[in-house]
Protein backbone atom coordinates (compact mmCIF):
# COMPACT_ATOMS: atom_id res chain seq x y z
CA UNK A 1 0.00 0.00 0.00
CA UNK A 2 1.01 3.37 -0.74
CA UNK A 3 2.03 5.31 2.68
CA UNK A 4 2.74 9.20 2.52
CA UNK A 5 4.21 11.14 5.22
CA UNK A 6 2.24 14.23 6.54
CA UNK A 7 5.25 15.88 5.97
CA UNK A 8 5.35 14.99 2.20
CA UNK A 9 1.73 16.69 2.18
CA UNK A 10 3.25 19.52 4.20
CA UNK A 11 6.47 20.91 2.25
CA UNK A 12 8.16 24.05 2.65
CA UNK A 13 9.39 25.75 -0.47
CA UNK A 14 9.08 29.05 -3.26
CA UNK A 15 6.08 30.02 -4.42
CA UNK A 16 3.92 30.58 -6.95
CA UNK A 17 3.13 26.65 -7.67
CA UNK A 18 4.05 23.24 -5.82
CA UNK A 19 3.43 21.63 -9.15
CA UNK A 20 5.31 24.80 -11.64
CA UNK A 21 7.52 26.13 -9.33
CA UNK A 22 8.53 23.64 -6.54
CA UNK A 23 8.24 20.32 -8.59
CA UNK A 24 10.87 21.52 -11.41
CA UNK A 25 13.19 22.90 -8.95
CA UNK A 26 13.21 19.66 -7.01
CA UNK A 27 13.60 17.97 -10.46
CA UNK A 28 16.10 19.53 -11.10
CA UNK A 29 18.14 18.71 -8.03
CA UNK A 30 16.97 15.13 -8.91
CA UNK A 31 19.01 15.15 -12.64
CA UNK A 32 22.25 16.56 -10.59
CA UNK A 33 21.97 13.72 -8.09
CA UNK A 34 21.48 11.11 -10.84
CA UNK A 35 24.39 12.76 -12.72
CA UNK A 36 26.59 12.78 -9.80
CA UNK A 37 25.84 8.92 -8.88
CA UNK A 38 26.85 8.09 -12.57
CA UNK A 39 29.72 10.30 -12.42
CA UNK A 40 28.86 12.33 -14.93
CA UNK A 41 28.40 15.49 -13.40
CA UNK A 42 32.09 16.96 -14.09
CA UNK A 43 31.89 15.88 -17.66
CA UNK A 44 28.71 17.67 -18.53
CA UNK A 45 29.60 21.34 -20.71
CA UNK A 46 26.13 22.09 -21.82
CA UNK A 47 22.52 21.81 -20.29
CA UNK A 48 18.69 22.22 -21.61
CA UNK A 49 15.45 21.84 -20.22
CA UNK A 50 12.20 20.97 -22.13
CA UNK A 51 9.14 21.82 -20.32
CA UNK A 52 5.41 20.04 -21.87
CA UNK A 53 1.74 20.51 -21.43
CA UNK A 54 0.60 22.32 -18.81
CA UNK A 55 4.07 23.00 -17.52
CA UNK A 56 4.46 24.93 -20.97
CA UNK A 57 1.83 26.88 -21.24
CA UNK A 58 1.44 28.66 -17.81
CA UNK A 59 5.15 27.95 -17.06
CA UNK A 60 6.20 31.71 -17.42
CA UNK A 61 3.54 32.75 -15.16
CA UNK A 62 4.25 30.41 -12.77
CA UNK A 63 8.01 30.95 -12.21
CA UNK A 64 8.65 27.65 -14.10
CA UNK A 65 11.62 28.46 -15.35
CA UNK A 66 12.68 30.77 -12.38
CA UNK A 67 12.85 27.63 -10.45
CA UNK A 68 14.59 25.48 -13.23
CA UNK A 69 17.51 27.99 -13.37
CA UNK A 70 17.48 28.13 -8.95
CA UNK A 71 17.21 24.23 -8.79
CA UNK A 72 20.04 23.46 -11.20
CA UNK A 73 22.26 26.58 -9.77
CA UNK A 74 22.43 24.84 -6.65
CA UNK A 75 19.96 26.78 -4.39
CA UNK A 76 17.60 24.71 -2.07
CA UNK A 77 13.97 25.70 -1.86
CA UNK A 78 13.84 25.77 1.43
CA UNK A 79 17.13 27.57 2.28
CA UNK A 80 17.76 29.71 -0.30
CA UNK A 81 16.32 33.58 1.13
CA UNK A 82 13.63 34.75 -0.54
CA UNK A 83 15.26 37.98 -1.18
CA UNK A 84 17.82 36.97 -2.67
CA UNK A 85 15.87 35.24 -5.76
CA UNK A 86 15.37 38.09 -8.14
CA UNK A 87 19.43 38.33 -7.61
CA UNK A 88 20.45 34.94 -8.55
CA UNK A 89 17.96 34.77 -11.55
CA UNK A 90 19.05 38.14 -12.98
CA UNK A 91 22.59 37.30 -12.95
CA UNK A 92 21.87 34.43 -14.70
CA UNK A 93 20.20 35.92 -17.37
CA UNK A 94 22.81 39.01 -17.54
CA UNK A 95 26.06 36.74 -17.87
CA UNK A 96 24.44 33.73 -19.04
CA UNK A 97 25.98 31.40 -17.23
CA UNK A 98 25.19 29.45 -13.79
CA UNK A 99 26.93 27.67 -11.50
CA UNK A 100 25.73 24.25 -12.09
CA UNK A 101 25.42 22.57 -8.66
CA UNK A 102 27.11 25.48 -7.03
CA UNK A 103 29.70 24.05 -8.50
CA UNK A 104 30.49 24.24 -12.36
CA UNK A 105 30.24 27.39 -14.15
CA UNK A 106 28.45 26.41 -17.13
CA UNK A 107 27.10 28.70 -20.23
CA UNK A 108 23.07 28.76 -20.13
CA UNK A 109 20.45 30.66 -22.09
CA UNK A 110 17.97 31.03 -20.55
CA UNK A 111 15.74 32.08 -23.61
CA UNK A 112 17.31 29.13 -25.89
CA UNK A 113 18.26 26.56 -23.51
CA UNK A 114 14.17 26.59 -21.00
CA UNK A 115 12.15 25.38 -23.94
CA UNK A 116 8.50 25.45 -23.67
CA UNK A 117 6.70 22.88 -25.82
CA UNK A 118 2.73 23.04 -26.20
CA UNK A 119 2.70 19.62 -26.82
CA UNK A 120 1.09 17.26 -23.51
CA UNK A 121 3.07 13.67 -22.71
CA UNK A 122 1.03 10.90 -22.05
CA UNK A 123 1.95 10.36 -18.87
CA UNK A 124 1.07 13.46 -16.57
CA UNK A 125 0.38 17.36 -17.78
CA UNK A 126 3.23 18.59 -15.85
CA UNK A 127 5.77 16.75 -17.70
CA UNK A 128 9.97 17.81 -18.07
CA UNK A 129 12.72 16.68 -20.03
CA UNK A 130 16.38 17.64 -18.34
CA UNK A 131 19.23 17.10 -20.82
CA UNK A 132 22.96 17.10 -20.40
CA UNK A 133 25.33 17.70 -23.12
CA UNK A 134 28.66 15.50 -22.11
CA UNK A 135 32.62 16.14 -22.92
CA UNK A 136 32.09 13.26 -25.48
CA UNK A 137 28.83 14.85 -27.17
CA UNK A 138 26.87 12.52 -25.59
CA UNK A 139 23.03 13.25 -24.46
CA UNK A 140 22.00 12.24 -20.97
CA UNK A 141 18.38 13.10 -20.02
CA UNK A 142 15.88 12.40 -17.76
CA UNK A 143 12.44 12.92 -18.23
CA UNK A 144 10.32 13.73 -14.85
CA UNK A 145 6.51 14.80 -14.22
CA UNK A 146 5.20 17.20 -11.53
CA UNK A 147 1.96 15.54 -10.03
CA UNK A 148 0.93 18.10 -7.58
CA UNK A 149 2.11 18.83 -3.78
CA UNK A 150 5.59 19.60 -5.31
CA UNK A 151 5.68 15.47 -5.98
CA UNK A 152 8.21 15.06 -8.56
CA UNK A 153 8.03 11.27 -10.39
CA UNK A 154 9.24 9.01 -13.30
CA UNK A 155 7.15 7.45 -15.66
CA UNK A 156 7.20 3.45 -14.62
CA UNK A 157 4.54 3.52 -11.81
CA UNK A 158 6.43 1.01 -9.48
CA UNK A 159 9.57 3.52 -9.41
CA UNK A 160 7.25 6.55 -8.55
CA UNK A 161 5.79 4.95 -5.48
CA UNK A 162 9.20 3.82 -4.18
CA UNK A 163 9.83 8.06 -4.85
CA UNK A 164 6.89 8.85 -2.71
CA UNK A 165 8.03 6.04 -0.16
CA UNK A 166 11.35 4.18 0.43
CA UNK A 167 10.39 3.23 4.05
CA UNK A 168 8.85 0.18 5.35
CA UNK A 169 4.60 -0.15 5.33
CA UNK A 170 2.90 2.06 7.88
CA UNK A 171 1.85 0.03 11.29
CA UNK A 172 -2.10 1.40 10.00
CA UNK A 173 -1.63 1.23 6.46
CA UNK A 174 -4.38 4.12 5.21
CA UNK A 175 -5.62 4.17 1.22
CA UNK A 176 -8.98 5.59 1.96
CA UNK A 177 -11.39 7.10 4.86
CA UNK A 178 -12.79 3.47 5.25
CA UNK A 179 -9.40 2.27 6.20
CA UNK A 180 -8.62 4.60 8.80
CA UNK A 181 -11.83 4.56 10.59
CA UNK A 182 -10.76 1.04 10.79
CA UNK A 183 -8.14 1.60 12.84
CA UNK A 184 -9.32 4.90 14.80
CA UNK A 185 -12.42 1.70 15.92
CA UNK A 186 -9.75 -1.18 16.70
CA UNK A 187 -7.85 1.44 18.58
CA UNK A 188 -10.05 3.66 20.22
CA UNK A 189 -8.27 6.32 19.31
CA UNK A 190 -8.66 9.63 17.56
CA UNK A 191 -7.52 10.25 13.96
CA UNK A 192 -4.43 12.14 15.33
CA UNK A 193 -3.58 9.65 17.04
CA UNK A 194 -3.44 7.05 14.25
CA UNK A 195 -1.67 9.45 12.03
CA UNK A 196 1.13 9.98 14.95
CA UNK A 197 1.76 6.33 15.10
CA UNK A 198 2.49 5.77 11.18
CA UNK A 199 5.26 8.76 11.69
CA UNK A 200 6.97 6.94 14.60
CA UNK A 201 7.68 4.82 12.36
CA UNK A 202 9.68 7.37 10.55
CA UNK A 203 10.91 9.68 12.95
CA UNK A 204 11.23 9.89 16.60
CA UNK A 205 8.53 11.84 18.52
CA UNK A 206 11.42 14.57 18.67
CA UNK A 207 11.92 14.89 15.32
CA UNK A 208 8.05 14.78 14.39
CA UNK A 209 7.90 17.73 17.05
CA UNK A 210 10.47 19.62 15.49
CA UNK A 211 9.19 19.34 11.69
CA UNK A 212 5.68 20.34 12.58
CA UNK A 213 7.57 23.42 14.42
CA UNK A 214 9.30 24.37 11.45
CA UNK A 215 6.24 23.99 9.56
CA UNK A 216 3.95 25.88 11.67
CA UNK A 217 6.56 28.85 12.51
CA UNK A 218 6.63 29.34 8.31
CA UNK A 219 3.15 29.47 8.12
CA UNK A 220 3.00 31.85 11.01
CA UNK A 221 6.11 33.88 9.54
CA UNK A 222 4.00 33.87 6.00
CA UNK A 223 0.86 35.16 7.89
CA UNK A 224 2.68 38.19 9.52
CA UNK A 225 4.73 38.91 5.97
CA UNK A 226 1.64 39.25 4.14
CA UNK A 227 -0.07 40.95 6.62
CA UNK A 228 3.12 43.95 7.03
CA UNK A 229 3.22 44.31 2.70
CA UNK A 230 1.83 46.51 0.97
CA UNK A 231 2.15 47.34 -2.94
CA UNK A 232 1.63 45.69 -5.89
CA UNK A 233 2.24 41.99 -7.17
CA UNK A 234 4.80 41.04 -9.45
CA UNK A 235 3.82 39.60 -12.99
CA UNK A 236 1.98 42.42 -14.90
CA UNK A 237 -1.37 42.15 -13.89
CA UNK A 238 -0.67 44.80 -11.33
CA UNK A 239 -2.58 43.30 -8.73
CA UNK A 240 -2.58 45.27 -5.72
CA UNK A 241 -2.35 43.00 -2.69
CA UNK A 242 -5.28 43.73 0.28
CA UNK A 243 -3.81 41.82 3.16
CA UNK A 244 -2.36 44.76 4.45
CA UNK A 245 -5.69 47.09 4.88
CA UNK A 246 -7.29 44.36 5.78
CA UNK A 247 -5.00 44.07 8.44
CA UNK A 248 -4.79 47.75 9.68
CA UNK A 249 -8.16 48.08 9.88
CA UNK A 250 -8.44 44.64 12.10
CA UNK A 251 -5.74 45.65 14.38
CA UNK A 252 -5.85 49.20 15.00
CA UNK A 253 -2.76 50.68 16.93
CA UNK A 254 -2.68 47.53 19.35
CA UNK A 255 1.77 46.85 19.87
CA UNK A 256 3.69 43.94 18.89
CA UNK A 257 6.82 43.28 17.88
CA UNK A 258 6.94 39.88 16.39
CA UNK A 259 5.10 37.20 14.98
CA UNK A 260 4.57 35.11 18.18
CA UNK A 261 3.66 38.65 20.33
CA UNK A 262 1.72 39.67 17.14
CA UNK A 263 -0.27 35.93 17.73
CA UNK A 264 -0.45 37.02 21.07
CA UNK A 265 -2.26 40.38 20.92
CA UNK A 266 -4.79 38.97 18.13
CA UNK A 267 -5.96 36.55 20.87
CA UNK A 268 -6.43 38.90 23.93
CA UNK A 269 -8.27 40.69 21.47
CA UNK A 270 -12.38 41.00 21.70
CA UNK A 271 -12.92 40.17 18.09
CA UNK A 272 -16.95 41.00 16.91
CA UNK A 273 -18.72 38.44 15.09
CA UNK A 274 -18.95 41.07 11.92
CA UNK A 275 -14.95 40.91 12.14
CA UNK A 276 -14.66 36.88 12.48
CA UNK A 277 -14.79 36.56 8.41
CA UNK A 278 -12.65 39.69 7.82
CA UNK A 279 -9.60 37.09 9.91
CA UNK A 280 -10.13 34.35 8.11
CA UNK A 281 -9.83 36.30 4.44
CA UNK A 282 -7.12 38.30 6.05
CA UNK A 283 -5.23 35.69 6.85
CA UNK A 284 -6.01 33.23 3.63
CA UNK A 285 -5.12 36.35 1.23
CA UNK A 286 -1.39 37.08 3.28
CA UNK A 287 -0.66 33.52 2.84
CA UNK A 288 -1.27 34.05 -1.23
CA UNK A 289 0.27 37.40 -1.96
CA UNK A 290 3.50 35.89 -0.09
CA UNK A 291 2.95 32.82 -2.37
CA UNK A 292 2.25 34.95 -5.43
CA UNK A 293 5.62 37.45 -4.86
CA UNK A 294 7.92 33.96 -4.74
CA UNK A 295 7.74 34.31 -0.99
CA UNK A 296 8.15 31.09 1.21
CA UNK A 297 5.48 29.06 2.32
CA UNK A 298 4.06 25.68 3.02
CA UNK A 299 2.70 23.50 0.36
CA UNK A 300 -0.72 22.60 1.79
CA UNK A 301 -0.85 20.23 -0.13
CA UNK A 302 -0.20 23.25 -2.56
CA UNK A 303 1.03 26.19 -3.45
CA UNK A 304 -1.75 27.78 -4.88
CA UNK A 305 -3.71 26.89 -1.72
CA UNK A 306 -1.48 27.21 0.83
CA UNK A 307 -3.32 30.24 2.63
CA UNK A 308 -6.83 27.45 3.69
CA UNK A 309 -5.18 25.36 6.74
CA UNK A 310 -3.35 28.32 8.16
CA UNK A 311 -6.23 30.75 7.96
CA UNK A 312 -8.12 28.08 9.15
CA UNK A 313 -5.71 27.37 12.05
CA UNK A 314 -5.57 30.85 13.05
CA UNK A 315 -9.35 30.71 13.12
CA UNK A 316 -9.44 28.46 15.97
CA UNK A 317 -6.71 30.15 17.84
CA UNK A 318 -7.76 33.67 17.64
CA UNK A 319 -11.51 32.55 17.55
CA UNK A 320 -12.23 28.95 19.28
CA UNK A 321 -9.32 28.51 21.47
CA UNK A 322 -7.45 31.20 22.75
CA UNK A 323 -5.80 28.60 25.07
CA UNK A 324 -4.77 26.70 22.40
CA UNK A 325 -0.80 25.49 22.47
CA UNK A 326 1.41 23.34 20.05
CA UNK A 327 -0.32 19.90 21.27
CA UNK A 328 -3.57 21.41 19.41
CA UNK A 329 -1.17 22.62 16.57
CA UNK A 330 0.33 19.66 16.44
CA UNK A 331 -3.25 17.74 16.19
CA UNK A 332 -4.52 19.84 13.04
CA UNK A 333 -1.69 19.44 11.13
CA UNK A 334 -1.79 15.37 11.58
CA UNK A 335 -5.17 15.24 10.75
CA UNK A 336 -5.08 17.20 8.20
CA UNK A 337 -1.84 15.53 6.39
CA UNK A 338 -3.97 12.52 6.42
CA UNK A 339 -6.90 13.63 4.80
CA UNK A 340 -4.84 15.53 1.92
CA UNK A 341 -2.94 11.94 1.34
CA UNK A 342 -6.50 9.94 1.29
CA UNK A 343 -6.89 12.29 -1.78
CA UNK A 344 -3.60 12.27 -3.41
CA UNK A 345 -4.16 8.18 -3.21
CA UNK A 346 -7.33 8.34 -4.61
CA UNK A 347 -7.60 11.00 -7.13
CA UNK A 348 -4.99 13.55 -7.61
CA UNK A 349 -3.74 16.79 -5.94
CA UNK A 350 -2.88 18.46 -9.20
CA UNK A 351 -4.61 21.34 -10.63
CA UNK A 352 -3.08 20.28 -13.86
CA UNK A 353 -4.96 17.05 -13.87
CA UNK A 354 -8.00 17.84 -11.62
CA UNK A 355 -8.61 21.47 -12.38
CA UNK A 356 -8.78 24.09 -8.67
CA UNK A 357 -11.40 21.37 -7.46
CA UNK A 358 -8.19 19.50 -7.10
CA UNK A 359 -6.00 21.84 -5.04
CA UNK A 360 -8.66 24.74 -2.95
CA UNK A 361 -11.26 21.37 -2.63
CA UNK A 362 -8.52 19.39 -1.04
CA UNK A 363 -7.04 22.20 1.38
CA UNK A 364 -10.67 23.12 2.62
CA UNK A 365 -11.27 19.12 3.18
CA UNK A 366 -7.88 19.05 5.01
CA UNK A 367 -8.81 22.14 7.23
CA UNK A 368 -12.13 21.15 7.61
CA UNK A 369 -11.10 17.72 9.21
CA UNK A 370 -8.70 19.14 11.37
CA UNK A 371 -11.00 21.94 12.86
CA UNK A 372 -13.54 19.10 13.55
CA UNK A 373 -11.22 16.93 15.66
CA UNK A 374 -9.60 20.03 17.87
CA UNK A 375 -13.75 20.92 18.43
CA UNK A 376 -14.29 17.47 19.50
CA UNK A 377 -15.71 16.13 16.79
CA UNK A 378 -15.48 12.04 16.05
CA UNK A 379 -13.40 10.34 13.77
CA UNK A 380 -16.76 9.77 11.96
CA UNK A 381 -17.62 13.96 11.68
CA UNK A 382 -14.02 14.66 10.64
CA UNK A 383 -14.51 12.56 7.32
CA UNK A 384 -18.07 13.96 7.41
CA UNK A 385 -16.56 17.49 7.36
CA UNK A 386 -13.96 16.75 4.59
CA UNK A 387 -16.89 15.11 2.39
CA UNK A 388 -18.55 18.52 2.97
CA UNK A 389 -15.98 20.44 2.28
CA UNK A 390 -14.93 18.82 -0.99
CA UNK A 391 -18.63 18.08 -2.02
CA UNK A 392 -19.11 21.98 -2.39
CA UNK A 393 -15.46 22.19 -4.39
CA UNK A 394 -16.75 19.57 -6.96
CA UNK A 395 -16.06 21.11 -10.45
CA UNK A 396 -14.06 23.75 -9.44
CA UNK A 397 -11.84 24.80 -12.36
CA UNK A 398 -8.47 26.22 -12.89
CA UNK A 399 -8.76 29.32 -14.78
CA UNK A 400 -5.66 31.55 -13.72
CA UNK A 401 -5.35 35.09 -15.47
CA UNK A 402 -2.19 35.42 -17.43
CA UNK A 403 -1.06 32.35 -16.09
CA UNK A 404 -0.39 33.79 -13.02
CA UNK A 405 -0.89 32.43 -9.19
CA UNK A 406 -3.35 35.26 -8.64
CA UNK A 407 -6.47 36.06 -10.14
CA UNK A 408 -8.75 34.07 -8.95
CA UNK A 409 -6.03 31.91 -6.61
CA UNK A 410 -5.74 34.23 -4.13
CA UNK A 411 -8.94 34.66 -3.01
CA UNK A 412 -10.36 31.29 -3.66
CA UNK A 413 -8.01 30.54 -0.60
CA UNK A 414 -10.14 32.78 1.62
CA UNK A 415 -13.24 30.93 0.20
CA UNK A 416 -11.90 27.78 1.05
CA UNK A 417 -11.49 28.72 4.22
CA UNK A 418 -14.72 29.83 5.19
CA UNK A 419 -16.28 26.43 3.83
CA UNK A 420 -13.81 24.77 6.01
CA UNK A 421 -15.14 26.36 9.03
CA UNK A 422 -18.81 26.04 7.77
CA UNK A 423 -18.42 22.20 6.78
CA UNK A 424 -16.76 21.60 9.91
CA UNK A 425 -19.98 23.21 11.88
CA UNK A 426 -22.02 21.07 9.72
CA UNK A 427 -20.28 17.93 10.60
CA UNK A 428 -20.57 18.30 14.68
CA UNK A 429 -24.19 19.04 13.99
CA UNK A 430 -24.18 15.92 12.35
CA UNK A 431 -25.31 12.39 13.04
CA UNK A 432 -22.61 10.53 10.71
CA UNK A 433 -24.96 7.95 10.75
CA UNK A 434 -27.54 9.99 8.42
CA UNK A 435 -24.41 11.16 5.72
CA UNK A 436 -25.60 10.31 2.33
CA UNK A 437 -22.57 10.41 0.98
CA UNK A 438 -19.11 8.51 2.50
CA UNK A 439 -15.58 10.19 1.93
CA UNK A 440 -14.53 7.24 -0.38
CA UNK A 441 -17.19 8.40 -2.53
CA UNK A 442 -16.28 12.18 -2.83
CA UNK A 443 -12.75 10.98 -4.04
CA UNK A 444 -13.69 8.56 -6.26
CA UNK A 445 -16.41 11.14 -8.01
CA UNK A 446 -14.05 13.95 -8.14
CA UNK A 447 -11.27 12.11 -9.80
CA UNK A 448 -14.22 11.11 -12.46
CA UNK A 449 -14.94 15.04 -12.54
CA UNK A 450 -11.39 15.36 -13.28
CA UNK A 451 -11.03 12.95 -15.72
CA UNK A 452 -14.30 14.30 -17.45
CA UNK A 453 -13.35 17.73 -17.16
CA UNK A 454 -12.28 20.01 -20.64
CA UNK A 455 -8.42 20.25 -20.29
CA UNK A 456 -8.42 23.87 -20.62
CA UNK A 457 -10.01 24.49 -17.10
CA UNK A 458 -6.52 22.36 -16.01
CA UNK A 459 -4.35 24.87 -15.61
CA UNK A 460 -4.01 25.66 -19.01
CA UNK A 461 -5.36 29.95 -18.91
CA UNK A 462 -6.64 28.22 -22.28
CA UNK A 463 -10.27 29.09 -20.99
CA UNK A 464 -12.41 30.44 -18.33
CA UNK A 465 -11.42 33.60 -16.42
CA UNK A 466 -8.23 33.45 -18.18
CA UNK A 467 -9.48 34.20 -21.86
CA UNK A 468 -12.83 35.62 -19.91
CA UNK A 469 -10.75 38.88 -19.03
CA UNK A 470 -8.51 40.78 -21.28
CA UNK A 471 -4.89 41.45 -19.61
CA UNK A 472 -5.66 44.72 -20.64
CA UNK A 473 -8.74 44.98 -18.10
CA UNK A 474 -6.72 44.31 -15.62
Amino acid sequence: MECISIFDMLKIGVGPSSSHTLGPWRAAERFISELRARNLFQKVTSLKVHMYGSLSLTGKGHATDYAVMLGLAGEDPELVPVDHIQKIVRQIKETKTLLFGKERALGFDHKSDILFHRKFLPFHANGMKFEAILESGQKKSNTYYSIGGGFVVVEDRKNAKRNIANFNEFPCPIAKGTDLLHHCHQQARSISEIVLQNERALRTDTEIDHELHRIWDTMLECIYTGCHTEGILPGGLNVRRRAYDMHQNLIGDLPYDTPETWLQTIRKTEVKFRQILKWVSCFALSVNEVNASLGRVVTAPTNGSAGVIPAVLMYYMVIENHDANFEHIKKFLLVAGEIGSIFKKGATISAAMGGCQAEIGVSSAMAAAALTELLGGTPEQVLVAAEIAMEHHLGLTCDPIGGLVQVPCIERNSMGAIKAINAAELALDADPKHAKVPLDKVVDTMWETAKDMNAKYKETSEGGLAVGVFLSDC
